[in-house]
């Protein structure tokens, strides 16, 4: 721990399987049961109650793959507006505590308690008030975790999930980073964990006896994030007001698409929601990127950057359009996407709601 700076009490909410067990709470039939909030046919799984986690059904995966893991499993078409209804409640309770509130997503944020609106020493006690209210308010369960920065409470509030929490406390930091798997560090995806194992780091004892120069070797910048994390460092402060760094809009289609015609009505249709979402919020933006998503699952992406902002929907579409004739597959196409980046909300520093699109809000 880095004693030169000040112990905060941090807190980390995160909702049990939101989407699911919102869809569970509004309709009872479905408790006990395996669901996918998703399309059943050509979609991806948004989010997966705890009864289909167990046969190994997670958010993001195909709909097809989902199913065939779990036959029996449900598909509920998902609700977002009801979901940010019950999220638009679960901050007010946040707020009851503290303003220092930095939403992740719609069913996670960090709260700074250090000083808190009802004096309240223990920020152990805080969290278990917030998931009693959350409770009574909404029917629905949260886990949290606590500690003295947001990694260590990231990480902590999925140690008792669903429906518990965490506290690491200061004097144990090191002794549970160095017993933690490296797999559970927050920011180890999959394949870095892998490259690790590789590297007989399977603990943070393994990983602490790498050296700064070493890990930015194996890692690059990552490295230092890892160095000083291990070691409980982590200064990153709790951010009420997020910068939005990109607008996306993107459409997963229920026939895959082939022929440029077909591709290029879509892109004008994205176009045009592009600009009218950029519109709404008053953003601009200098770098466009197109998403292709091809029937095999694979990805492309490619951006194109300009010294001035972008301002109509013909010129997203124009740009588009030249991305796609850069792409480097000619197969069947599942999935576009458009999105606009390095925008004037950076300059302007000014608060703007994330925009997202069915089907491509994934909850862990």
């Amino acid at each position: 721990m880095d004693s030169s700076f000040p112990i905060r009490k941090i807190i980390h909410v995160d909702m049990d399987a939101f989407y699911a067990s919102v869809e569970q709470h509004d309709n009872p039939s479905l408790k006990g049961k395996p669901i996918a909030v998703g399309g059943e046919h050509r979609g991806v799984v948004s989010a997966a109650s705890y009864e289909a986690r167990k046969y190994g059904v997670r958010s993001a995966m195909p709909s097809k793959t989902a199913k065939e893991k779990c036959p029996h499993i449900i598909f509920v078409h998902p609700r977002f507006a009801r979901y940010k209804e019950i999220s638009k409640q679960i901050r007010e309770i946040f707020h009851e505590y503290t303003d220092l509130v930095e939403p992740l997503s719609l069913d996670e944020a960090y709260l700074d308690v250090t000083e808190n609106k009802k004096d309240i020493e223990s920020a152990n006690q805080i969290a278990k008030e917030i998931r009693q209210k959350i409770f009574e308010k909404t029917g629905l369960t949260a886990s949290a975790g606590i500690s003295v920065n947001k990694f260590l409470a990231k990480v902590a509030s999925d140690i008792n999930k669903p429906n518990g929490q965490k506290t690491i406390h200061p004097d144990r930091i090191e002794g549970f980073l160095e017993e933690l798997p490296v797999e559970k560090f927050y920011g180890v995806g999959r394949v870095t964990a892998n490259k690790m194992f590789s590297l007989g780091i399977y603990k943070g004892k393994d990983l602490k006896k790498k050296t700064l120069e070493e890990l930015v070797k194996l890692f690059g910048k990552s490295g230092s994030y890892y160095y000083n994390v291990v070691r409980g460092i982590h200064h990153s402060e709790v951010k009420p007001h997020r910068i939005q760094k990109s607008v996306a809009v993107e459409r997963t289609f229920f026939e895959d698409l082939f022929d440029d015609q077909a591709i290029n009505e879509k892109l004008e249709h994205l176009s045009q929601e592009l600009h009218q979402r950029l519109q709404k919020n008053n953003i601009l933006g200098r770098s466009l990127t197109l998403k292709i998503k091809y029937k095999d699952f694979s990805l492309f992406t490619r951006s194109f950057t300009k010294e001035e902002y972008f301002t109509s929907p013909e010129q997203y579409f124009n740009t588009g359009k030249k991305l796609w004739e850069l792409r480097p597959f000619d197969k069947p196409v599942r999935l576009l996407g458009l999105s606009l980046s390095h925008l004037n909300t950076e300059e302007k520093k000014q608060v703007s709601i994330q925009l997202k699109i069915p089907f491509e809000e994934f909850e862990d």
